[in-house]
């Protein structure tokens, strides 16, 4: 077993902050100030699902209400990462994030009530929002879901079905809203492209370029990229919003409907395939991990081609290429992983691997994939 599969099964999540919460509590109590009437703010707590990326922090607020009445709120924090901790990405737009909320709620996709955005780095050292807490469950990435013994692998199959069925209505609903459409404007990719795909795909690239940027490199990512070139749609369909990281890792569900929508980093224009795409390639990720470890998992969930026909059917828009917009979430998924291994790295917690495409623990499903030979499992 490799350093990279030791660290994606991991009951220990890899480092994701450096900053002091004590120091930041008082911070944010004086910025709140700005916003309400003599605010308090409770001690920060990192919520154990907190992911690799943004930072995420959970607090309680309380401040004098218009009426003289004390306001209470459950809250959530979002604000980039520190340099220092090694972000997974280069850039971290928090408006445009919580644009994106916003837009997005206007055709009924279910997000965090939005309460606050801030700008102005010098409160915090960066721009930030503030949500308001939403109860729910999420699927656990840590340890995957697939390996059972938690709440979605434990479900009778007719509700994991329901769960799925209503988060491909989510990603239809996002897809309701046009990339032409004025007020996703600010989704738009600043890279060269003669399509929404193409500028997606170069967007992927300069990403790739970022990472490797210390020399070392992946021969297979490159492969892949590759096969993108030589297996590009001859229709790549009408553009639209799309959430980018659409996974029921970043869904809380409450009774199996989602109850809130998170997660809007890689938001951008594109076609439809590229979320459905990516919703059932994170589920393989994670089953063939299972399988790796001689565990059932949940092979009868968010299959290819009933997610396909899901789609179709509460949409009516087929996904045709399914096959390449699998192979474009794996190679996405590399980068990200290429990324964070890096990250692992630097703080102690892994080593690089001989061969730098074992870097990412997928890497014999790309190799499978751009060979033709992973599709008979499905």
């Amino acid at each position: 077993m490799t350093n990279a599969t030791v660290a994606a099964v991991s009951d220990d999540r890899p480092k994701t902050s450096t900053r002091d919460h004590g120091e930041l509590r008082v911070d944010l109590e004086r910025w709140l100030g700005t916003r309400v009437s003599h605010p308090t703010v409770s001690d920060l707590v990192v919520p154990p699902t907190n992911g690799m990326s943004s930072e995420t922090v959970l607090f309680d607020a309380s401040w004098d209400g218009d009426d003289g009445q004390r306001v209470h709120q459950q809250c959530v924090l979002r604000l980039p990462p520190e340099l220092a901790a090694e972000p997974v990405f280069p850039v971290y737009d928090m408006p445009k994030q919580y644009r994106a909320m916003e837009l997005v709620s206007t055709v009924g996709v279910p997000v965090p009530p939005t309460l606050w955005l801030e700008e102005d780095p010098a409160h915090l050292g960066a721009p930030f929002f503030v949500m308001a807490r939403v109860e729910g469950v999420v699927p656990p990435d840590v340890m995957p879901y697939t390996f059972g013994d938690n709440w979605f692998f434990d479900a009778d199959p007719a509700d994991r079905e329901r769960l799925v069925r209503s988060t491909v209505q989510v990603i239809a609903d996002i897809h309701t809203i046009s990339a032409d459409s004025p007020e996703a404007a600010f989704l738009a990719l600043d890279t060269a492209g003669d399509s929404p795909l193409r500028r997606h795909v170069n967007d992927q690239k300069a990403f790739y370029e970022w990472v490797c940027s210390d020399g070392v490199r992946s021969p297979l990512i490159e492969e892949a990229f590759a096969w993108l070139d030589a297996n590009w749609p001859a229709d790549e369909g009408d553009a639209v919003v799309s959430w980018g990281d659409s996974r029921v890792g970043n869904i809380m569900y409450a009774d199996f409907e989602p109850a809130a929508v998170l997660d809007w980093e890689m938001a951008a224009h594109g076609p439809r395939g590229i979320d459905v795409g990516w919703l059932v390639f994170i589920h393989r990720f994670f089953q063939d991990i299972a399988e790796m470890m001689g565990l059932p998992g949940l092979p009868d969930v968010l299959h290819r081609d009933s997610v396909a026909a899901t789609y179709e059917e509460l949409s009516g828009v087929p996904i045709d290429d399914m096959n390449f917009y699998m192979v474009y979430a794996a190679l996405r998924h590399a980068i990200v992983m290429f990324r964070i291994t890096r990250r692992q790295v630097r703080f102690g917690e892994a080593e690089m691997p001989e061969n730098p495409d074992h870097a990412f623990i997928h890497h014999a499903t790309v190799r499978e994939m751009i060979d033709g030979t992973y599709w008979s499992k499905l």
